[in-house]
């Protein structure tokens, strides 16, 4: 996994770290607490240990000498575990406890509220441009995505592929979250064409030739997994009609690609176009949750279908974005956002491009993609 400083600001208190496998949650923890006692439940005989008495957790940390913090990895493997963990903060003992954890699903169902509200959740996401510096690679992460596990690597396509078979696999078999596993894998498939777009489950219950209901589980799965998200529509102050919909992502564009199917009859360019919103998508979605203060990443679009791909509101103010996988900029591509601007004239517009000019038209601030992305950091948004 490629070393790299993480933007992430951990609470002085006890706090849920969830993120998918890859992203570097265990290395971080490592990293950031190297005296804190580990207990790391993918290891079997920890979990098993730990499964037939929770209690010995008291135990283990009662033998230790000065400690401080406690970091459980994986969570969500024992859920049980959670009772003694809010037992020993109700017993103000003077320790932190990092809780990291790759699946919402168990957590929710399993007891989180158990802790009633004395952990803050926080998300670790895949790298962002800015955290890589001089090793951020636009075409790269388009290709490959940014997750830590994957980036550097010397075979990223393989271990993309091995991935989606590690979730496939061992949360979804062996969890038994699904009957059909078939199934999933072709919703897997049919969902990436999705990708970036408004959601339309009957549409993609068709393609994977399984009824809605179904889907609409599938979906529920996939982000509880924490490997997907949908965005919903921005309508404060709203002075048209609005879309209903959401837009959906998966959490990393290299994910998207390694589920996209490719062949003589699919567009490149619309791929890569896909794949591009969702690597701007994902860096705005670390923004949120990486910066200061409430930030909600949502999308625009009126019923006539004008639309902006990204709206981002909160503290900071209120930002819009267009992101067009083109060197060029037509009088077409501001319509949008011009829109936008009337409806909310106290915005910020951008137009995310591949191009290499920082031109201004008609309020509309255009940037090329890579520089605003890597210009991208926690409580500073690009000029």
């Amino acid at each position: 996994m490629e070393l790299a400083p993480r933007f992430f600001d951990p609470p002085k208190d006890h706090f849920f770290l969830l993120g998918p496998r890859g992203t570097g949650k265990t290395w971080w923890t490592k990293q950031r607490f190297p005296q804190a006692l580990r207990v790391d439940l993918l290891d079997p005989e920890t979990l098993r240990l730990l499964s037939a008495r929770p209690e010995r957790l008291r135990e283990i940390a009662g033998g230790q000498k000065d400690l401080q913090r406690i970091v459980i990895d994986e969570v969500q493997k024992l859920p049980e575990l959670l009772e003694v963990v809010h037992l020993m903060i109700e017993e103000k003992a003077g320790l932190q406890f990092i809780l990291t954890g790759s699946s919402a699903r168990k957590l929710r169902r399993g007891g989180v509220n158990l802790l009633g509200g004395r952990a803050a959740n926080r998300a670790l996401h895949p790298f962002m441009a800015a955290e890589l510096g001089k090793h951020f690679d636009l075409s790269q992460a388009l290709r490959y995505g940014m997750l830590p596990v994957v980036h550097g690597a010397a075979n990223p396509d393989e271990i993309l592929r091995a991935y989606n078979g590690l979730y496939l696999r061992e949360e979804v078999q062996a969890e038994g979250l699904v009957r059909n596993v078939g199934s999933f894998s072709r919703f897997l498939e049919g969902i990436s064409f999705s990708q970036a777009s408004v959601l339309n489950l009957a549409a993609v219950a068709r393609e994977c030739a399984v009824n809605r209901k179904t889907v609409e589980g599938y979906l529920e799965i996939l982000e509880d997994l924490l490997l997907a998200f949908r965005l919903p529509v921005f309508n404060r102050r709203a002075k048209r009609a609005m879309a209903t919909h959401p837009k959906f992502f998966f959490f990393d564009a290299g994910i998207f690609r390694a589920n996209r199917p490719i062949g003589p009859l699919d567009s490149v360019t619309e791929i890569d176009g896909a794949a591009l919103e969702g690597l701007v998508a994902q860096h705005l979605r670390a923004w949120c949750d990486y910066s200061d203060n409430d930030h909600r990443l949502h999308y625009w679009q009126t019923k006539t279908h004008t639309e902006v791909d990204f709206v981002v509101y909160g503290a900071s103010g209120l930002f819009a974005l267009e992101v067009k996988n083109s060197d060029r900029i037509r009088t077409e591509d501001l319509k949008g956002l011009k829109a936008f601007g009337d409806d909310y004239p106290e915005s910020r517009r951008f137009l995310l491009y591949r191009g290499q000019e920082r031109l201004l038209r008609d309020g509309v601030l255009c940037l090329p993609c890579r520089e605003f992305l890597a210009d991208l950091r926690p409580n500073q948004f690009p000029k």
